[in-house]
C-alpha cells in the first residue's frame, strides 16, 4: 500500500540557492505539492521578477512544477499550514526530537517537513509550534548534514 505524497516543504532562513535549488529537484521527484519559502531563503526569482539560472541550473526547472510561495516569518508560515490542518514536523537535532527512523506519519492529515539554517537550525519558538521534531541520527563523527541532503533523506523516508 502506498502512502500519500507529502504535501508540503517549508524551508527557513537557507542561505545556498544551490542547496534551495536541489531541494526543489528532490521534493518535485518525491510529488511534493507547495513548497514555502521563508526569511532570507532564496528565490527562484531574482529582485526584479526573472528567474534565476543559478538556482535553474540546481533544479532543472522544478520551481515551475512546484508551486511556491514567499513568507516574511517562518511562524506566519507554520500557523498557516496549521490552519489548513497539516501536521507539521521539524527536521532538526532538539532535546525533544525523535529519530526519523522511529517516526509514523498521521494517514489522515497532510504533512509538512519544515527544514531550517544550516548553521542555526530552527528557533525555540518555532520548534514549540511543531507537532513533532525528528532528527535523522548520526553514526559517524560528523554531527549534522547538508540541508539538501537532510531534506531528501527525510522525504523520501516520510513518503516510503
Amino acid at each position: 500500500m502506498r502512502r500519500q505524497a507529502m504535501q508540503a516543504l517549508i524551508l527557513h532562513n537557507i542561505r545556498s540557492v544551490h542547496n534551495v535549488g536541489s531541494i526543489f529537484r528532490t521534493a518535485d521527484a518525491a510529488g511534493v505539492t507547495k513548497i514555502i519559502l521563508s526569511g532570507y531563503t532564496p528565490l527562484p526569482i531574482d529582485r526584479f521578477g526573472m528567474p534565476r539560472k543559478d538556482f535553474a541550473k540546481v533544479s532543472l526547472g522544478a520551481e515551475k512544477t512546484i508551486p511556491w510561495v514567499q513568507t516574511k516569518t517562518l511562524v506566519s508560515a507554520i500557523r498557516q499550514l496549521k490552519k489548513e490542518k497539516y501536521y507539521i514536523v521539524a527536521v532538526e537535532q532538539d532535546k525533544k526530537s525523535v529519530s526519523l527512523f522511529d517516526f509514523k506519519p498521521p494517514k489522515n492529515k497532510p504533512l509538512a517537513l519544515v527544514l531550517g539554517n544550516e548553521v542555526r537550525g530552527l528557533s525555540k519558538p518555532a520548534l514549540a509550534l511543531c507537532d513533532k521534531i525528528v532528527e535523522i541520527p548520526m553514526r559517524g563523527k560528523k554531527e549534522s548534514l547538508n540541508v539538501s541532503v537532510a531534506a531528501g533523506i527525510a522525504i523520501f523516508f516520510v513518503i516510503r
